[in-house]
């Protein structure tokens, strides 16, 4: 063992109680599969009462250099970036120098008519209806390691010529909006965001080691570097992309405790400031959504949560605070495959199991479903399942058992039988498949349940293609909106679409004149009866139309 081996393998605790390090070693296993020297991991912090009760790294920060993570190893956050650019909004608010209810046109004239119905709040709440940048970077054909700047994500937005919905009919989660708001702070500020950020939040609060990250060949001392999993173990997956706002944030579970001391007592940041951070938005309907200013303000078994988590690249973020019980859980990860909201869960569940408020249902409610008095064959549960129109999961069978393969992105992997008609992705505990409705020797019905939450998926009828031509459907598909054209061809009687630097995807026929693909769901139009175009539904990109060339 090298010589840090020891210290490598200590925990560092502070203010630690003898109740609390019982609960340590239950914390511990959550992390364990990461606590050696070949893999990435993760740094945690529990805070308790404004002390920093538990904060350990486990795992490597750096895999070339043998570096450990520590509550001093500086992460890249993700999307828990939103806080803070939402923070210096709601701070230049307060001093007068912008308004919550200020539409986006005002600042930036260039856009569409449609900016004019979107305020400051929209942006804030995600209910701005603006479709989402890092979408369309991909369906412009941008690979994860191409360079674009600002001046082209504001080219990109200024050029949609609708919106996925009017602002404030809908929430739906745009990395635009934020990135948006960090362009406006620059505005409303006269300087760029992260310098406001230093000058009004980082340095007052003494946040030494946190920074929004806009030259990506800045030095960061104690950076923890991103990592993926590949055949031969990990490879470095970071970015050159120096956007903010939407996400940007570099800090430590260090830095982060003093942020969430801010929450409960600070000279820097009023009372008034956190309830306008975690006031939830509202539709124009009266409904209140979950969300607020840059944070989820919700609950987990009974108990008000506010939490935000974070993805990109090889990072992975959650900050999840239990305000009424004064404890927030943080955990920075370095490894692109890791789920730290299910962890920050699971830590939840171990320190505040005598505390979460379980409503009991009366028995007269609940109905019993027989399970099935005999386990299905494999080639019984074969066959493709429907999640939506555009969205299937097809499900084969070889010799090892059962595959299971994404219709929308290609995304294959096996799954097990655990227990009669119910299988699992083998590791993945938060993930079932159960099958289930018999009717002429095959199963209708796929429920799938994930972290808790449970979709219900029907077998696909089969289709008589022989009325399809798929022909006419070839060509190519020029988007004014977005600069790009997409290819579609037939190669080997199957419909094949083509994008920039993209593999190429297979369109699966869903629908009349409607198809899914990696890309998303598209919709054949017709003009005479004759293919003119289509739209494109894409994640956090709806409707964008193209027109045959």
């Amino acid at each position: 063992m090298k010589k840090f081996g020891l210290l490598f393998l200590s925990v560092f605790l502070v203010s630690l109680s003898f109740a609390q390090l019982k609960e340590s070693a239950e914390i511990d296993k959550i992390f364990a599969a990461w606590n050696n020297q070949t893999s990435p991991g993760c740094a945690l912090g529990i805070i308790q009462d404004g002390a920093l009760v538990y904060g350990r790294g486990y795992g490597m920060a750096n895999l070339e250099y043998d570096i450990p993570n520590s509550t001093k190893s500086v992460f890249r956050i993700g999307s828990t970036s939103k806080q803070f650019t939402a923070a210096c909004i709601v701070l230049l608010a307060e001093q007068g120098k912008l308004s919550l209810d200020q539409s986006l046109d005002e600042f930036f004239p260039e856009f569409p008519a449609y900016a004019s119905k979107i305020k400051v709040q929209h942006l804030l709440n995600h209910t701005s209806g603006i479709r989402d940048y890092l979408q369309l970077a991909y369906l412009k054909g941008y690979g994860d390691d191409d360079y674009y700047e600002n001046e082209d994500i504001m080219e990109w937005l200024i050029h949609q010529s609708d919106l996925n919905f009017e602002p404030g009919e809908e929430f739906l989660y745009s990395n635009s909006g934020y990135w948006i708001l960090g362009q406006i702070v620059g505005v409303a500020a006269g300087m760029d965001m992260a310098k406001f950020a230093y000058q009004e939040i980082f340095k007052p609060l003494k946040m030494v080691d946190t920074h929004f990250h806009n030259d990506h060949n800045r030095i960061v001392k104690n950076r923890a570097s991103g990592y993926l999993p590949n055949e031969n173990g990990f490879e470095i997956c970071m970015t050159t992309l120096d956007m903010i706002g939407d996400g940007g944030i570099f800090t430590t579970i260090n830095d982060i405790k003093k942020w969430d001391d801010a929450f409960y007592n600070s000279e820097v940041l009023s009372p008034k400031f956190w309830e306008t951070m975690t006031t939830h938005g509202v539709l124009n309907s009266g409904e209140q959504i979950d969300y607020a200013c840059g944070l989820d303000v919700s609950e987990y078994k009974g108990l008000k949560t506010i939490s935000h988590g974070g993805a990109f690249v090889g990072f992975r973020a959650e900050l999840f605070r239990f305000p009424e019980q004064r404890l927030t859980i943080a955990i920075f990860t370095n490894r692109g495959d890791a789920n730290p909201t299910r962890m920050a869960y699971q830590i939840a569940d171990i320190l505040l199991k005598d505390k979460f408020i379980i409503e009991k249902v009366e028995t007269a409610e609940v109905v019993e479903i027989p399970a099935p008095k005999v386990e299905f064959s494999l080639d019984q549960v074969s066959g493709t399942y429907e999640l939506e129109p555009g969205m299937d999961l097809s499900i084969s069978a070889n010799e090892e058992g059962l595959m299971a393969e994404q219709g929308w992105n290609g995304s294959i992997y096996p799954i097990v039988k655990i227990k009669g008609n119910t299988f699992q992705i083998p590791g993945e505990e938060s993930l079932s498949f159960t099958f289930s409705d018999l009717q002429d020797d095959f199963t209708q019905v796929l429920s799938i349940v994930q972290d808790g939450r449970t979709t219900i998926t029907n077998r696909k009828a089969e289709v008589d293609m022989s009325t399809v031509d798929l022909n006419e459907l070839v060509g190519d598909f020029y988007s004014a909106e977005m600069d790009v054209t997409y290819h579609i061809v037939m190669e080997n009687n199957r419909l094949i679409m083509g994008i920039g630097k993209n593999p190429k995807s297979e369109l699966l026929y869903a629908e009349a004149d409607v198809f899914s693909s990696a890309v998303g769901t598209i919709n054949f139009k017709r003009n005479a009866g004759k293919i003119d175009g289509f739209l494109l539904d894409s994640g956090r990109v709806i409707n964008l139309k193209f027109q045959k060339k």
